[in-house]
């Protein structure tokens, strides 16, 4: 057995890849277009990890999703986590759960899907401002 990838419904294509992408650095690997059934998948993976995809898939018949805690929440290893919650913070993306511990932050996606951000190796020495940062919206 071996895992391949999560699916992810999105409702807006766009939107989704320039987060997914752009904000937070995956790298889109195939794309399939399904004219009968109306929808496209893009597969992504971090850089280097190809093994483990999210599937976004996106109905071209416009449907509302509603947030799922069932999901749970997906999960990456970052190379410096005040780095990167920098640069998402910078881009207009709200860290819902700051990495005040040096180790784990949480952000959402443009349809809620709940992202935990993991430092990797050692935690990072606490530092301002994520360690005085509260917690904003759920996570």
């Amino acid at each position: 057995m071996k895992y391949l990838h999560t699916m992810v419904r999105v409702s807006n294509l766009d939107e989704s890849l320039d987060f997914y992408c752009n904000k937070l650095g995956l790298q889109e690997l195939q794309r399939r277009e399904n004219e009968q059934g109306r929808f496209t998948l893009v597969f992504l993976a971090a850089p280097g990890d190809e093994h483990a995809q999210i599937e976004l898939t996106w109905n071209w018949d416009p449907e509302e999703y509603s947030e799922g805690r069932n999901f749970g929440h997906l999960a990456y290893r970052v190379d410096d986590i005040y780095a990167l919650c920098q640069r998402l913070m910078d881009q207009g993306i709200t860290i819902n759960r700051p990495p005040r511990d040096g180790r784990m932050a949480f952000i959402r996606s443009p349809d809620n899907i709940s992202i935990e951000l993991l430092q990797a190796g050692e935690p990072l020495a606490p530092a301002e401002p994520w360690q005085s940062m509260p917690n904003t919206g759920k996570w």
